[in-house]
């Protein structure tokens, strides 16, 4: 929950010019999908449906690091403030690229 608090007040802070909404837009949707799925996936029926629900947030947390390191790109915000969140966004990548790979792999 608290990735996708720092994914809106770090949207509130871009400009409001068509390239800073376009990447506001985006990075306040897929945080806030990271959070929403990882309680769901909590909550997953199966092992399959958990294998699942946790594909779309490292799917989700991807999107939002592609988003921030634009907005880096692209001079929407100073560098150090979208490198946290860019920085936080890989490392959940990483965190649920690794929780379905154990979840794959682990004997019933």
């Amino acid at each position: 929950m608290e990735f996708a608090v720092r994914a809106l007040k770090m949207t509130d802070a871009l400009p409001r010019t068509d390239s800073g909404r376009t990447v506001a837009n985006h990075v306040a949707q897929s945080g806030g999908s990271v959070a929403a799925n990882c309680r769901a996936a909590l909550r997953g029926k199966s092992r399959a449906d958990f294998i699942n629900k946790v594909t779309i947030v490292l799917e989700e947390a991807d999107e939002t690091a592609f988003w921030t390191e634009l907005g880096e790109r692209a001079g929407l915000l100073p560098p150090e403030r979208l490198k946290e969140r860019h920085a936080e966004a890989i490392e959940l990548t990483k965190i649920f690229n690794t929780t379905r790979s154990t979840a794959r792999n682990r004997k019933s």
